[in-house]
């Protein structure tokens, strides 16, 4: 259990603490956080180390990359120390040049995101025909689906529309959300006229979706976490659309070590482990109801099928 004196010693640098404050927003890499208190990346990792020895942080290599996290046990009274102690005026004033610069890290990943997908719109369904044997894929979904109906469907990151598409038959109605006008317009053209009368498509960003609280039975998000800088964020958010007892489907890889993903594909992440998905489906109010593995091709499938506990529950 972290000491008193070991938090003041580790809290008492200013580089340490303002990485503490960046790391309360979101996981980042050494080389983000680097670049938002602009100091190198061998300075940066000192400081890391030192946060990491004093049980604050958590440190996870990923490929090339290493991303940093609040450790969980103890962020809480970590947060509600920082809480207590208002900053001064000087420390007020770096902790939102920080917040702007992360602001900005973000948005130029997102930006690389979107590049990616307006030059390969109309090559993403073959694109991701190379990593997994899609029809595979869709036909655990539904098994993974059928035990209830689906009610209202929240399929985010729509891309091309195929889960909209997909879906649709069994659904009363879809909300089709993706940030991408290209892919958007693309889904739109290639969604059955059958299906035109139950789905809607919307322009928005899974970090904030434009749909209410409680407003979705059931969410897909179908090889779309792997682009999120902060994929806890993004099932936080998911997970307040929900009503009591709707669900969540996250369908993406499992970890992998092709760089090459990252680097031509925008894939900000190399997969997740169950581990990982449990831990930030429990942080968002919403339990583990199965898991599924598929394998074959070059990356391996993962299925994980989540619940949203009630709000008066959880």
């Amino acid at each position: 259990m972290l000491g008193q004196l070991d938090l003041f010693r580790a809290l008492a640098d200013p580089t340490r603490l303002r990485i503490v404050h960046l790391l309360r927003e979101m996981e980042l890499a050494v080389g983000e956080v680097a670049v938002v208190v602009g100091q190198s990346q061998p300075r940066v990792s000192r400081h890391v180390r030192i946060l990491v020895e004093a049980g604050l942080a958590d440190r996870r290599k990923e490929g090339s990359w290493v991303f940093l996290a609040l450790r969980r046990e103890g962020a809480a009274a970590l947060g509600a120390f920082l809480d207590a102690v208002p900053p001064s005026d000087s420390e007020r004033l770096w902790i939102e040049a920080d917040q702007a610069r992360l602001a900005a890290v973000r948005a130029e990943r997102a930006r690389a995101a979107e590049g990616y997908f307006a030059s390969h719109a109309e090559q993403w369904d073959a694109l991701r025909s190379l990593y997994v044997p899609e029809a595979q894929v869709e036909r655990a979904m539904a098994r993974m689906l059928a035990a209830r109906p689906l009610g209202r469907l929240l399929d985010i990151g729509t891309g091309t529309g195929r889960m909209a598409t997909l879906f649709a038959p069994a659904a009363r109605s879809v909300t089709a959300i993706d940030r991408s006008a290209e892919m958007l317009r693309l889904a739109r053209g290639k969604l059955p006229p059958e299906s035109a009368d139950k789905v809607r498509f919307l322009a928005g960003d899974f970090n904030h979706l434009p749909i209410g609280s409680a407003t979705a039975d059931t969410a897909i998000l179908h090889q779309v976490l792997h682009y999120a800088p902060a994929p806890e964020h993004v099932i936080a958010e998911t997970a307040r659309t929900l009503s009591d007892g709707g669900r969540l489907l996250i369908v993406d890889f499992a970890p992998h070590d092709r760089e090459e993903l990252r680097v031509r594909d925008a894939h900000a992440r190399l997969g997740f482990s169950d581990r990982q998905i449990a831990a930030w489906y429990a942080a968002a109010g919403v339990t583990m109801a199965d898991i599924e593995t598929l394998a074959g091709g070059e990356l391996t499938v993962k299925l994980w099928l989540g619940e949203r506990q009630s709000i008066a529950a959880a």
